[in-house]
């Protein structure tokens, strides 16, 4: 069965769109039967141009990446969702977005926060160096999730094995 994961942020734009990339990238590499979706609460209709160029420039595919709301995964034809992991930043006073459940009921939910690096300083190359590191820090932690023996896990073993990753 497949396990779902659903990784939420505000804009859908970056940090959701790296972090659904590389989990689909890692997944189809490892041979494992989880499927990435990223999604918004209020998204900005494009996914930043810098994420698709690093996702690129490391080999990751981006065709289908797009900016999309997440009222699709609360509809009664949404996908089973196993884990929601939101990924804006708190520390920075970003909103981040509560997901409650979708029609299979309420996933295992889990914040790994990450600074918006379309915000960072330096001008154009301080913020490619800030992507490119996004995705590395995402993609490490995704295959982290990924050695986890995912379609055995209750939702609470699941979501304290999530809250794991996010504190290393």
């Amino acid at each position: 069965m497949t396990t779902h994961v659903l990784v939420l942020c505000t804009h859908n734009s970056a940090r959701s769109v790296l972090a659904e990339a590389m989990l689909g990238h890692w997944a189809a590499r490892l041979g494992r039967d989880v499927q990435a979706h990223s999604a918004g609460s209020a998204p900005g209709g494009r996914v930043h141009p810098l994420a698709l160029q690093v996702l690129e420039q490391a080999g990751i595919a981006t065709a289908g990446l797009r900016s999309k709301g997440w009222d699709a995964f609360a509809a009664a034809t949404a996908p089973p969702l196993s884990l929601v992991v939101t990924v804006c930043d708190q520390a920075a006073a970003e909103p981040c977005p509560v997901f409650f459940g979708g029609p299979a009921g309420a996933p295992a939910r889990v914040h790994w926060g990450y600074p918006d690096p379309s915000r960072a300083e330096g001008g154009e190359a301080g913020q490619r160096r800030a992507f490119e590191l996004t995705r590395q820090a995402l993609g490490y932690r995704m295959l982290q999730l990924l050695a986890l023996p995912l379609q055995g896990m209750e939702r609470r073993e699941l979501q304290a094995a999530a809250q794991d990753i996010g504190r290393r």
